[in-house]
């Protein structure tokens, strides 16, 4: 993701993670670090680049609700997350850790 000079950082991560493969590159890089806080960071950056309330309607949430769990203090349930994939064209995925290994080293 090469960011041209004219277009501010946030204005191009925006428009990258409206395509469903780039969000789902990013949020999966951020669950590898193993940080909760930088995941709700990426979940609040894939929400806003489809427009909160829009996510919030998919969502079937409230627009404060989803304010709420994706904030700093958030701690959204796992229904909530799922409801946030879902919304943006994402599902969770779960693999052998030793598989994610593999594809690592490879």
């Amino acid at each position: 993701m090469n960011a041209p000079r004219d277009v501010s950082y946030d204005a191009y991560m925006g428009e990258a993670l409206k395509d469903p493969a780039e969000a789902a590159a990013y949020i999966e890089a951020v669950m590898e670090l193993d940080d909760p806080a930088a995941l709700l960071v990426a979940l609040r950056h894939v929400a806003k680049a489809h427009g909160m309330a829009e996510v919030a309607r998919r969502a079937d949430v409230g627009d404060k609700t989803l304010f709420k769990a994706l904030s700093a203090e958030g701690n959204p349930t796992l229904a909530t997350v799922h409801k946030v994939l879902h919304a943006v064209g994402l599902r969770l995925s779960v693999m052998p850790a030793a598989e994610l290994h593999q594809s690592a080293h490879a």
